[in-house]
């Protein structure tokens, strides 16, 4: 059964391109296209998705506010924020918001297809580039000392999560299956007590984990 995703953007070119997209994935069906999120409750519930793609950059509601009104009636649907801009306001306020990832409008079709199954997953994609900024951001906070006593491997893992790495180049570079990849996030998040992978990679930053 494939996973039903809307789309938010005000750009009707890349509504139908992405929409189209995701239909002839065999794995995704676009249930919902909409130009601003002024209905978005109704629209969310009207259209009953697994995942939302929001844009940032729409007249009336931006993509931030409205991903703060989906955490708040939808708190655990997944957003995954597309745009064209890499302003660290806007990152760290989409991240702030609630998104579970955050992505280029540039984003090959194939990345930001395995994109959507790590957010589905509970992962939080983010395009190389957004995670550097991430990354330098929380570089200068100080860290507590805490053990969560993670596994050498469990560290490594974890490094890469905070490089920006998804599921499969993780399991390509540890040389373990994509399905042991996911097992030691899963015991990564029980040992850091997060429930995502954002607030997984933000915990580790602020701690200097890896």
């Amino acid at each position: 059964m494939s996973s039903r995703i809307i789309i938010f953007d005000d750009n009707q070119e890349r509504l139908s391109s992405v929409a189209m997209l995701l239909n002839l994935s065999g794995e995704f069906t676009c249930t919902g296209t909409f130009h601003n999120a002024a209905n978005l409750v109704a629209d969310i519930i009207g259209s009953r998705p697994d995942l939302v793609l929001m844009d940032i950059d729409m007249p009336g509601i931006d993509g931030i506010e409205a991903t703060r009104l989906i955490r708040k009636h939808f708190n655990a649907l997944p957003v995954l924020i597309q745009t064209n801009f890499e302003e660290d306001e806007r990152i760290f306020g989409s991240l702030r918001a609630g998104a579970n990832g955050y992505l280029l409008k540039k984003t090959s079709p194939e990345r930001f297809l395995e994109s959507l199954r790590e957010v589905l997953e509970g992962g939080a994609p983010m395009t190389g580039s957004v995670a550097a900024k991430v990354l330098r951001h929380f570089s200068g906070e100080t860290p507590m000392e805490k053990d969560y006593h993670l596994t050498e491997r469990e560290k490594e893992i974890l490094g890469l999560l905070v490089k920006g790495y998804s599921y499969k180049l993780i399991a390509a570079a540890c040389s373990i299956s994509y399905n042991t990849v996911n097992n030691h996030i899963r015991n990564i998040y029980d040992k850091l007590y997060v429930n995502s992978a954002t607030e997984a990679v933000s915990l580790a930053i602020r701690q200097r984990l890896v």
